[in-house]
C-alpha cells in the first residue's frame, strides 16, 4: 500500500501549533464549512477513565496508530505493556518521546516494525478515519496484528457514516489551515457494518460512565486463507515486536 500525502509538514501547521501549546482551538473543516471541534487539551493530558477502560483490555505488545502527543503510549508503559506509537506529525512524535513513550514518525500505510505480530492495535480519537477509507485501513490493520490479536477502536458519538475531504483549522479565520486530506467518520452501526464487511467480528462493545459519548469496540479478524503467518516467533507463538524508536 502506498502512503497517503501527509498534511502536517507545512509552513502553517495548526496541528503542530496546538500540540506545542497543549490546547486548541483546533477543528476539522469540511468543504461546506462545517467544523468538528478536536479535543486537543484531552489529548495532551494524561489518559482518562475512558482511555483506561480501553488500555486495560490490551494484551502483549501494543501499537497505537495515530498516537498524537502520546498519552496512551505513556499510560501503557505505566501498565507494564510494551507499546509503540506511530504518527505522521513530527511534533506528536516528539511529545510522545518526551513523555517517555516510543514513537515513530510514519504513516500506518508505510512499513512498520513487527508486522503480523502485534497483539493489540489502538484506533482511538477518531483514527478510524485515517486515510478516508475505513475498509482499507482495517485491511492494513489485519496485516499488522498477530492472528489472535485484538483491534480496539473508538466510534463517532453520533450514528454517522461519512467520507469527505477536510482541513485542520485553528478557527482564527486568518488562514491557519492545513492542506486538504481525506477523512472518515463512522458511528457504531456503520463501524460494525464496515468491520464485518472487511472480515472482522465485533467481540465487545462498551462505554465508560465518565464519557458515555465515547463508544468503543473490540474487533478480531476472521481467519483468512490469504493471510500468511509471521515467519518469526517459533513454535511457542508470535514473537514480541522490537519497538524501534528511530525512523
Amino acid at each position: 500500500m502506498s502512503a497517503p500525502a501527509l498534511p502536517w509538514c507545512t509552513e502553517r501547521d495548526p496541528y503542530a501549533d496546538a500540540l506545542r501549546a497543549g490546547r486548541g482551538p483546533l477543528f476539522l473543516r469540511r468543504p461546506d464549512g462545517w467544523l468538528l471541534p478536536l479535543e486537543v487539551e484531552r489529548w495532551c493530558a494524561g489518559a482518562d477513565q475512558a482511555d483506561m477502560s480501553v488500555l486495560r483490555r490490551c494484551a502483549g505488545a501494543v501499537l497505537d496508530v495515530g498516537c498524537g502527543p502520546g498519552r496512551l503510549v505513556a499510560a501503557l508503559a505505566g501498565l507494564g505493556l510494551p507499546a509503540l506509537g506511530v504518527d505522521t506529525s513530527p511534533v506528536a512524535v516528539s511529545r510522545t518521546r518526551r513523555a517517555g513513550g516510543a514513537a515513530l514518525q510514519r504513516s500506518v500505510f508505510e512499513p512498520l516494525p513487527g508486522e503480523g505480530r502485534w497483539q493489540s492495535v489502538l484506533l482511538l480519537d477518531g483514527n478510524i478515519g485515517i486515510g478516508g477509507d475505513p475498509p482499507r485501513l482495517l485491511t492494513r490493520i489485519s496485516e499488522l496484528l498477530a492472528p489472535d490479536g485484538v483491534l480496539l477502536v473508538e466510534a463517532a458519538p453520533a450514528e454517522v457514516e461519512e467520507r469527505t475531504e477536510v482541513r485542520l483549522d485553528d478557527g482564527s479565520g486568518g488562514g491557519g489551515q492545513s492542506p486538504a486530506f481525506p477523512w472518515a467518520r463512522l458511528g457504531r452501526a456503520a463501524l460494525r457494518q464496515c468491520a464485518e464487511g472487511a472480515g472482522w467480528r465485533v467481540t465487545e462493545e462498551w462505554r465508560c460512565a465518565e464519557r458515555p459519548d465515547r463508544p468503543f469496540m473490540a474487533l478480531r479478524c476472521l481467519p483468512r486463507t490469504a493471510r500468511t503467518a509471521p515467519t518469526a516467533g517459533g513454535v511457542g507463538g508470535p514473537e514480541r515486536p522490537a519497538l524501534l524508536t528511530s525512523p
